[in-house]
């Protein structure tokens, strides 16, 4: 018999170190839901990754925009030529003509056709350009007509931002929806480290009572032995709770970007149920309202819509008004090269190897695709809406159930612990009434924490706030 109590002495002396192990780790840290919340909003490295999305897209949209300012250049050039630009004229060009007129007038006149021949071995040189030349000056260029291009590539550059907007906030919604799942799973497994730890030390109670009642000969041995298997099974049991627990706390911190030894959260916010369920019709409507997917889908049809026109004005030509204007010049001659220059031009491509038909035509199959892609994401949003409706009903019908089988097994284990203490109950019966309460509370927070994390779901696909803060809904610890 002594063996039994050594063991009884070593289960208690390991429980008190593990609770003791556990309130040494670190400092405990207090969050509400809206304090965990409220910093996942500050740390979250997806939701910062999300932002800076937008900020790109942002940029590039003021990128678009300067396609209708006119462009403004300054260019200069320094050039130094092997030999000078000049203008090379032979006088024979000129004198051979009058020399014939001459002999024409005065045949035979020697002396004056001598000096025409004389001159004409003379070269006429003008130089253009020295050797050394350089020029430094502003041009300026401003489309005036393209076509509308410009106008639905600033259409396309705002639907980007747009896009990325969306994107942001469905991020937002999936981290929140993140945040529910393992802070209230957090709650969770506390509430069932308790209730394990409670079933634990009722039947170490219990086992305390079996071992006087074997003494004395009011059990026998078997009922002895039973007990203490239910007893080192519920120790069990406990600690595996405690371990689910330490992996839910880390989970948590490391969304809330906290370190691991910062200490251990305790969660404030008891689980939540809501007070009232609207009609499916209205949440189907709202998430084909509001939908992130459905309307990042809707935006990328925009988008192809305007790339269509785009493509389509790409027949269309160019027109373009420019000028230059030369701010110093060194070489360079104003009668050969003026100092001003203003003019219209365009450019129109009529043949490009048939590109732009291909192009129209990729455009307007990406039209369908994203068309039918929206059709297919409505009809699977509403299945899932259907599904997580169905869930919450059933986990609402569930926790009202619960909460009379509770009500039930506390009577039914006060009555076996009366009847046990004189003699008229077994020592199973009194263990399975104390598994019967524990496993019934577990249900409850169980189905109660499911029943959270579907309302976070239903609430993220109709485009709204996962957060129950954020909804009005009813906090409820019950276990």
């Amino acid at each position: 018999m002594a063996h039994c109590y050594v063991y009884l002495i070593r289960m208690v002396v390991s429980g008190i170190l593990l609770l003791s192990s556990l309130s040494l780790v670190s400092q405990e840290v207090a969050f509400s839901f809206d304090e965990a919340r409220h910093r996942m909003l500050q740390h979250n490295a997806a939701l910062k990754a999300a932002e800076a999305e937008v900020q790109i897209a942002r940029r590039g949209q003021q990128r678009a925009s300067a396609l209708w300012w006119p462009q403004l250049q300054a260019d200069g050039a320094y050039m130094h030529l092997s030999e000078r630009v000049e203008v090379r004229q032979p006088l024979s060009y000129y004198t051979d003509p009058l020399k014939e007129d001459v002999q024409r007038i005065l045949p035979g006149e020697q002396l004056v056709a001598g000096l025409l021949d004389r001159v004409g071995e003379y070269t006429l040189t003008f130089p253009l350009l020295p050797q050394d030349i350089a020029s430094v000056g502003l041009t300026a260029e401003w489309v005036a007509f393209s076509g509308g291009k410009r106008i639905f590539a600033d259409r396309m550059a705002r639907r980007l931002t747009d896009v990325a907007e969306v994107n942001s906030l469905r991020v937002g919604a999936a981290e929140e929806v993140l945040l529910v799942e393992r802070y209230y799973g957090l709650v969770l497994a506390r509430h069932a480290t308790e209730v394990c730890h409670q079933r634990y030390e009722a039947l170490q109670r219990h086992y305390a009572d079996a071992l006087r009642m074997e003494q004395v000969g009011l059990i026998d041995k078997a009922a002895r032995l039973a007990t203490q298997v239910a007893m080192e099974e519920a120790g069990r049991e406990w600690h595996h709770a405690v371990s689910v627990e330490q992996v839910r706390q880390t989970a948590l911190k490391r969304l809330l970007g906290m370190a691991c030894e910062e200490g251990q959260i305790v969660p404030t916010s008891p689980l939540f149920v809501e007070t009232e369920l609207p009609s499916e019709v209205l949440f189907v409507e709202a998430m084909r309202s509001n939908n992130h997917t459905l309307t990042t889908l809707s935006l990328e049809q925009q988008m192809a819509t305007d790339k269509l026109r785009m493509d389509i004005g790409s027949y269309l030509p160019e027109v373009a008004l420019f000028g230059k204007q030369t701010l110093y010049a060194h070489g360079l001659p104003s009668n050969l090269l003026p100092r001003t220059i203003v003019g219209v031009g365009f450019t129109w491509n009529l043949f490009d190897g048939l590109d732009r038909e291909r192009t129209v035509a990729q455009t307007k199959l990406t039209q369908q695709a994203l068309a039918w892609s929206r059709e297919d994401a409505e009809a699977e949003l509403t299945v899932a809406v259907s599904e997580l409706y169905a869930t919450l009903q059933r986990t609402m019908a569930d926790m009202r159930v619960l909460d009379s089988t509770i009500a039930l097994n506390e009577e039914l284990l006060r009555m076996r612990r009366t009847a046990f203490a004189e003699g008229m109950a077994t020592s199973t019966e009194l263990i399975d009434a104390e598994n019967t309460l524990a496993t019934s509370r577990l249900a409850r927070l169980t189905a109660q924490y499911a029943c959270n994390v579907a309302w976070a779901n239903l609430q993220a696909v109709c485009g709204a706030s996962p957060s129950p803060s954020q909804r009005g809904v009813t906090s409820v610890s019950h276990y």
